[in-house]
């Protein structure tokens, strides 16, 4: 069987599963339990920060079987959409399929009932690489859709999409989700992988993922792949050219005490070591 990645393996598959965002999660969950459902969203924000898989959870308390608001994760319609094969929750690239043709072919197809859910839900991705063309062939439909037809656009690049789709749809801004939410979610994926680790390397892969959750598990699938069934900070270090805390403090030590020859070999030494120097000027502006 082909390896999964981490971030594709551990996709939160509720609401409550999700690192942080609590305030879409629960204006999101009151809106469902309120039936107070818009036909438009837009989740934007940094990469990594959840935008994809909140749109899928949607999809999936929509329709769930055990009734709007559920997320079951059993029945047909949540299994599905968690293996994306759902025939009513259509993903589309907008990267790749950005045309006023992808979109006539895309209104085409909405106004046919579900087939299996109780809502057909497009999840479009990367929305703001459409063209203008395009996104002026997709108003009409975004103003006034079928009753049974739901669409969440998502992106990075909120400031690219023309005003006239931003104001018929409902906006969500989701934030970098902080330190102690990813941290707690990265241990406890640690856990169920059976991996041996120590807290500093755990902080040191939260310090590069910048708060994007997708971007912590990227980097800890890559550690792991180099260190085996093991997580330690020199590893960390190792792989992504960082420096432990002692040689920061060493080098701020040298730079303090004015000595410029000291100072420069030690650059020279991060430099040929493969050290990532912009990094480590963030890192020192830190301490």
């Amino acid at each position: 069987m082909a390896y999964k990645a981490l971030y594709r393996t551990y996709r939160p598959q509720t609401f409550e599963e999700v690192a942080g965002q609590q305030h879409i999660v629960r204006t999101l969950k009151n809106a469902l339990a309120t039936n107070k459902i818009a036909h438009a969203y837009l989740f934007c924000g940094p990469r990594g920060t959840g935008k994809t898989t909140m749109a899928k959870l949607f999809a999936k308390a929509l329709n769930c079987e055990e009734g709007v608001g559920q997320q079951c994760n059993k029945c047909t319609n949540c299994v599905e959409i968690m293996e994306g094969t759902h025939p009513d929750v259509i993903e589309i690239d907008a990267a790749s399929n950005n045309g006023v043709e992808e979109v006539r072919n895309l209104i085409d197809t909405v106004n046919y009932l579900p087939i299996k859910g109780k809502y057909k839900v497009y999840i479009i991705d990367e929305v703001h690489m459409m063209t203008t063309n395009a996104f002026n062939a997709l108003l009409k439909t975004l103003e006034e859709p079928p009753a049974h037809v739901i669409f969440i656009l998502a992106t990075t690049e909120p400031h690219n999409i023309i005003p006239t789709i931003l104001s018929r749809c409902q906006r969500y801004d989701f934030t970098k989700v902080g330190d102690e939410d990813i941290e707690e979610r990265m241990m406890s994926i640690l856990e169920k992988e059976g991996v041996e680790y120590d807290k500093e390397a755990v902080r040191a892969i939260i310090s590069l993922a910048d708060g994007g959750m997708r971007d912590a598990l990227s980097i800890l699938d890559q550690i792991l792949a180099y260190s085996g069934n093991k997580l330690s900070v020199e590893d960390v270090y190792n792989v992504f050219g960082l420096t432990s805390v002692r040689d920061r403090l060493e080098f701020i030590k040298d730079i303090n005490s004015g000595d410029v020859s000291r100072t420069l070999e030690r650059i020279k030494s991060f430099s040929e070591g493969g050290v990532d120097l912009k990094r480590l000027t963030q890192d020192v502006l830190e301490i």
